[in-house]
């Protein structure tokens, strides 16, 4: 089996989280972008100091070519816009930063990259859902016969929340 080919799925009977299953997917793509592993940008926030948590993002690492020059490799940040002067100016504290969570010389220079990056802009906002009358009717007619009050309300609002979320998925 080649380096590429990923081995054969294997059943572990156990929960496993969403990182670990798809690591085997976003590795190579991390590798080609300069990183050994996902930990930079997936504690990029422990990492950083602050503003520059919440304001800038990793995009790639570059490696010097040369034997001599491998003290450290270069890292480019995305950064939100109207910040670009003060990262450039903290760089020698983010690469510091870096340095000290790895404990090691990773990072020797900051340099920004000119790929867009605005905070937040993973999140996605919802719109509150407001259930229908003849929703409200149907889920109260379906959870009336529960005696016990608290039981009877918590079916009643998972009941709505599981309308709301087929009505999304369907409209």
């Amino acid at each position: 089996m080649s380096k590429d080919e990923q081995p054969a799925y294997k059943r572990r009977n156990r929960v496993v989280s969403v990182a670990d299953a798809l690591a085997g997917a976003i590795d190579p793509v991390l590798r080609k972008r300069g990183f050994a592993g996902r930990d930079i940008i997936t504690h990029w926030p422990a990492i950083a100091p602050p503003p520059f948590d919440r304001t800038t993002l990793p995009d790639r690492l570059s490696w010097p070519r040369a034997a001599h020059n491998a003290e450290g490799a270069t890292l480019h940040l995305r950064c939100a816009p109207g910040q670009a002067l003060f990262v450039q100016h903290e760089a020698p504290a983010i690469a510091a930063a870096v340095n000290r969570y790895f404990g090691y010389v990773l990072v020797k220079d900051v340099r920004l990259c000119a790929e867009p990056f605005t905070p937040g802009s993973g999140r996605k906002v919802q719109k509150p859902y407001q259930p229908s009358q003849s929703m409200l009717a149907k889920v109260g007619a379906q959870t009336e016969k529960v005696e016990d009050d608290n039981l009877r309300e918590a079916l009643r609002t998972l009941g709505l929340a599981l309308s709301s979320r087929s009505k999304r998925n369907s409209g």
